[in-house]
């Protein structure tokens, strides 16, 4: 009998490093933005702020996936989904920052770092708009910067999951 002495080629298999992936949420009524109180949230959409997340998401080396309901249960939903299939979670909650301790406990169970931003700054706002429900369990606050908050927590969001890599 013969021995097959061909060297057969070694296939190196390729694995494409995925960017880690942000959860950008959205609220209640921010699928309004550009036309609700534009002088409180400015004139940029909704559509548009996804937009330049996603390039800046590029740039940082991080996927974003954005996701908008008015429905505090599908913001639930959507979150215990993520679950180890995020990073992080960059969120602007709108009116249920100060409301829902249900989307705040999501959040907190979701194990991993949670931004909270505002195109407003709450603080200059009613008196029931100072209080957060979110703060507690967020790695931090921006509000005031209208788009650019968004902009300044995919950032911080990006920063935290290279933080947690160094662990």
């Amino acid at each position: 009998m013969k021995k097959n002495t061909k060297k057969t080629a070694t296939k190196k298999k390729v694995v494409a490093l995925r960017a880690p992936k942000v959860l950008v949420l959205h609220g209640p009524n921010l699928n309004l933005l550009g036309e609700r109180e534009p002088a409180i949230y400015g004139r940029t959409t909704l559509s548009e702020i996804d937009r330049s997340l996603e390039t800046l998401g590029r740039d940082l080396g991080v996927e974003v996936e954005a996701f908008q309901s008015n429905h505090e249960g599908a913001l639930i939903d959507r979150v215990q989904e993520s679950r180890g299939q995020v990073r992080a979670i960059v969120v602007n909650a709108g009116g249920l920052t100060h409301t829902s301790v249900s989307l705040r406990d999501a959040l907190a169970a979701s194990d991993v770092p949670v931004i909270e931003v505002h195109l407003s700054n709450i603080h200059q706002r009613e008196e029931f708009r100072h209080r957060s429900l979110i703060a507690a369990v967020a790695v931090g606050q921006i509000c005031g910067f209208g788009p650019d908050s968004y902009a300044m927590g995919l950032r911080a969001a990006a920063n935290a999951i290279r933080a947690r890599r160094k662990r």
